[in-house]
């Protein structure tokens, strides 16, 4: 889970784009912290880069598909 130690530099936004599920491998929109909705696992991601792709990690059969959502952009 990402974590932060000074509240000052996070600033809070009801964008919609942080409600999105992206496929591996998708074109990042936005640069920031990506975690999968699945297992939690976090990786960051460049805007216009691919995101991890479905390689990255695996799950365990039947918990379902690797899918990002933003957690945290610049």
């Amino acid at each position: 889970m990402a974590q932060y130690k000074y509240q000052q530099f996070l600033k809070y936004n009801s964008n919609a784009a942080f409600d999105v599920l992206h496929l591996p491998g998708a074109t990042t929109p936005y640069s920031g912290i990506y975690r999968c909705a699945v297992c939690g696992k976090e990786d960051v991601s460049t805007e216009n880069h691919p995101l991890p792709p479905q390689n990255h990690h695996q799950h365990p059969p039947g918990s379902g598909p690797i899918r990002w959502q933003l957690i945290v952009s610049h």
